[in-house]
């Protein structure tokens, strides 16, 4: 086969990016629905920011549980049933949450959260494979349009959340029409995956493939887990609080909280549209460095600001910042293709550590301090990021 063939994307291969690209986008769009409106689960549920970061703290044990067992799941299932499978549960746990928010019921919320959890584990970890499936035949770098695609439907659902509590639309019933619309995309969307084969078993005197726990002993594998999992906190902290601190920290209403979460997402969902472009000219490591220095210095501008246009100016520059380091971490860990599902699940396991567990930690600090002043204590995952981006350069060709 000649390059050129391998270059260029059949029409299977391009049904099954915009697939990849849908899939991401809603996976966004359920998170924005949750995410946007968290200060009005606080005050439904009468809840400290403490109290709302225990609740938090239920999706991230959920989808840290499932995490670790995704590439195995998907070695069984496929990119496509995992999605399938992990889709309907995140639906049905939205329609628990929004059931249980009408009842005032905190321990419902915990429970179905906890489920919501286990399903966006499953959906994330199987997306990325997809998505590096897809990256590794089109010979590019597309993963960040792929993460781009959640920044845009995290936009819509921010947008959407900000327009229904302007309108006092209660969150119970937007999360039961964003359930049936998941439970149909992830039923009929993953139809043109590509399909995803486990490893063939190695020829005699092949070395074996790592796979499984094999993986969590790799070297670099473990190097870019900790700097995607320092990295991806700017990301977690940004997505859960930033609506609540601009409400607690500037004074503003509710719906210019979620806007000002729209903005964050915006300004990542514009960052990863041309990422991939800037990573291919300049490399990971470096653009690693800088989207980490971006996304310090906006987070300084967010909380030091006197001034709402101040701090949204540094909401869109910490989202820039933000926008890159996952999907560089995901296509860090699958350059060798063999070794591909085991290493994005584990690099998909150590980040979301922090994506999902960050969070709520802050929550505990911010009862302290103000969730406000509490997010500069993302300055220092920001900096081991800096200082460990070298280990995402690619494989030397062999």
């Amino acid at each position: 086969m000649s390059t050129n063939t391998r270059i260029k994307a059949s029409p299977s291969l391009k049904a099954a990016a915009a697939a990849t690209f849908i899939v991401f986008g809603i996976n966004g769009l359920v998170f924005a629905s949750w995410a946007a409106r968290i200060p009005a689960v606080t005050e439904t549920l009468n809840l400290t920011s403490g109290q709302m970061g225990t609740l938090l703290l239920c999706t991230a044990v959920g989808s840290l549980l499932a995490l670790p067992t995704a590439g195995l799941v998907v070695g069984r299932l496929g990119t496509a049933n995992t999605v399938r499978a992990a889709g309907v549960l995140v639906a049905l746990a939205g329609v628990g949450i929004a059931l249980s928010l009408s009842a005032e019921s905190v321990p419902g919320t915990a429970v179905c959260l906890f489920l919501f959890g286990i399903g966006i584990g499953l959906w994330d970890v199987s997306q990325n494979i997809e998505g590096a499936d897809v990256e590794h035949k089109m010979r590019r770098t597309i993963m960040p349009q792929f993460h781009a695609a959640f920044s845009g439907g995290a936009f819509v659902g921010a947008l959407i959340g900000a327009g229904l509590s302007t309108l006092g639309i209660g969150l119970p019933v937007h999360l039961l029409v964003i359930a049936g619309l998941v439970a149909v995309v992830v039923l009929v969307t993953p139809r043109y995956f590509l399909p995803h084969l486990a490893a063939a078993a190695p020829a005699e005197g092949e070395p074996k493939v790592a796979k499984g726990p094999s993986a969590w002993r790799d070297g670099r594998t473990l190097l870019i887990g900790v700097v995607v999992l320092g990295a991806t906190l700017t990301e977690g902290a940004g997505n859960d609080w930033i609506a609540k601190a601009s409400v607690d920290g500037l004074g503003t209403a509710e719906s210019t909280g979620a806007l000002m979460f729209a903005l964050f997402v915006l300004a990542m969902t514009a960052m990863r549209f041309v990422g991939g472009r800037v990573i291919d000219a300049y490399g990971r490591a470096a653009v690693l460095r800088a989207s980490m220095a971006a996304a310090a210095a906006g987070l300084l501008l967010f909380v030091l600001a006197g001034n709402v246009w101040l701090a949204a100016v540094g909401a869109a520059l910490w989202g820039m910042g933000a926008a890159l380091a996952f999907p560089m971490g995901m296509s860090a860990a699958a350059d060798d293709p063999k070794h591909a599902a085991a290493r994005v699940s584990v690099v998909s396991t150590l980040g979301y550590i922090s994506f999902l567990a960050g969070p709520p930690l802050l929550g505990y600090l911010g009862d302290l301090t103000g969730i406000h002043l509490a997010l500069l204590a993302i300055l220092a995952p920001i900096l081991l990021a800096l200082l460990l981006a070298g280990a995402a350069k690619p494989l030397p060709a062999k």
